[in-house]
């Protein structure tokens, strides 16, 4: 067999059972941490939008829509709901970079509300789907940003998403080496709309194609049976002259989830721009008079397009290593709020974000992995202060964001749409998930639904 029937088959092999209590535990805190967010992001305007569009096409009322009120296919559910997720980029990050969760977790929500399944198989099904896009990533050969073609839930969500199904729909590996080659033909999202709302929906269409990718072979619906083998398949497309296909052959314990894990989001913004609101916020505790700054010189590395002196929105200045900074250094905490208009619009913001100047240092690795990042305070009375970011708390290598301070996180997006009984019921379910039959899951989803 090709590498691609191998694999399928040994995805396909896999069950419950094989994942393994410390897997299972990891992946319970995922599905917590993906629902608040998506439940917070639906306060956001690009996901009201979303959510007005998709009620307007219709679709059967099977599933629900994440702080809609109304329920709708699976497949439009996990578009929407992926969409969510991810809109104010505050799901968590994985190594190498993606969006793991929120082009997976929709799905298996998704086909469980609407086909009545029990926790225990959305979790199996979750693990799986980020194990593939793990070893997808690691085998894609490319890490920084000027090897990136595309933005990287775009190409690996799909595939994710078809593995979640395939294990939900009970696919053997032939149907599953179809729903692969289906999904191939779905894969891309480009980078230039990061800090718009396009950008959430790369994780939602990844999830909503590469399940309908999976319900379609489930029907018998063929495409590339080989698309890891083939020369102009998936892997020799989008990972060409730097495609390392060993790697696919690692799906399997100890599993992505546990190794190397995921880094817990505790800022809503791009990843990388956490070294930053970590350093900003060390030098804000060494502030006295905050007028008195004179200068910023921010060293990194070199990543254009977080390069953003003057953001034009909130939601761009997620993606502005520039507008953090000035954001932490003023105000001390960076939140949700933060990356709201009329934050950005803020005199003092604006006066700082002048004074910021961004320098890429080309010897600074540009992995998350592995670089840091250095600011330099410069005040009108001749003092400069200084501070050092290697990682923000949480990233791998260092101890993981503590269950309770997790918690505050989950409560606090939870409450931006549910009244404190309902927040507590979603922590008990989500954190029992694999514990759950089916009509414990319909509760977990009709609490999220937000209902008026």
């Amino acid at each position: 067999m090709g590498l691609t029937a191998t694999l399928a088959e040994r995805i396909a092999a896999t069950r419950y059972d094989d994942i393994g209590a410390v897997a299972l535990v990891a992946a319970r805190r995922l599905v917590l941490d993906g629902l608040a967010v998506a439940v917070a992001g639906t306060k956001e305007k690009a996901i009201q939008i979303l959510a007005a569009h998709m009620r307007g096409l219709g679709g059967v009322p099977e599933v629900s829509a994440i702080g809609g009120g109304f329920r709708t296919d699976p497949v439009r559910a996990a578009a929407l709901n992926g969409a969510a997720m991810h809109v104010l980029d505050f799901e968590p990050m994985w190594s190498p970079a993606t969006h793991a969760l929120s082009t997976t977790l929709p799905v298996a929500l998704a086909l469980g509300e609407a086909h009545g399944l029990s926790g225990r198989e959305i979790l199996a099904a979750l693990v799986k789907g980020i194990e593939i896009q793990g070893w997808l990533r690691e085998a894609s050969g490319q890490f920084i940003p000027e090897q990136l073609q595309f933005h990287p839930p775009g190409l690996v969500g799909p595939m994710g998403a078809a593995v979640v199904a395939s294990h939900l729909l009970k696919l053997d590996g032939s149907k599953l080496q179809h729903a692969l080659g289906i999904a191939a033909s779905r894969a891309g999202s480009v980078f230039s709309n990061a800090g718009t709302m396009t950008k959430s929906t790369h994780c939602g269409q990844a999830a909503a194609l590469g399940l309908e990718a999976t319900m379609l072979a489930a029907q018998g619906f063929t495409g590339d049976a080989e698309t890891f083998d083939s020369p102009q398949g998936y892997a020799g497309t989008f990972y060409k002259g730097t495609y390392r296909p060993d790697e696919l052959t690692k799906f399997g314990p100890p599993w992505r989830v546990v190794s190397p894990g995921y880094a817990i989001k505790m800022f809503p913004s791009q990843f990388g721009t956490h070294f930053v609101i970590t350093a900003g916020l060390e030098l804000h505790r060494q502030l006295g008079d905050r007028v008195a700054i004179r200068a910023v010189t921010l060293t990194g590395p070199v990543m254009p397009y977080v390069n953003r002196p003057a953001p034009e929105t909130g939601l761009s200045g997620k993606f502005s290593f520039q507008y953090v900074l000035a954001a932490a250094l003023l105000d001390g905490k960076v939140g949700i709020g933060t990356f709201t208009d009329s934050t950005l619009r803020r005199a003092d913001i604006q006066a700082l974000l002048a004074k910021i100047q961004f320098r890429m240092d080309p010897q600074i690795p540009a992995r998350f992995e592995t670089m840091h990042i250095d600011v330099a305070v410069e005040l009108t009375d001749g003092r400069t202060l200084q501070a050092r970011c290697d990682g923000p708390r949480g990233v791998w290598g260092k101890p993981p964001i503590p269950v309770v301070e997790h918690l505050v996180k989950v409560r606090d997006c939870l409450a931006v749409r549910l009244a404190p009984e309902a927040i507590e019921r979603c922590v008990a379910l989500a954190g029992s998930l694999d514990e759950l039959p089916a009509d414990g899951v319909r509760e977990l989803m009709t609490l999220v639904r937000c209902d008026a």
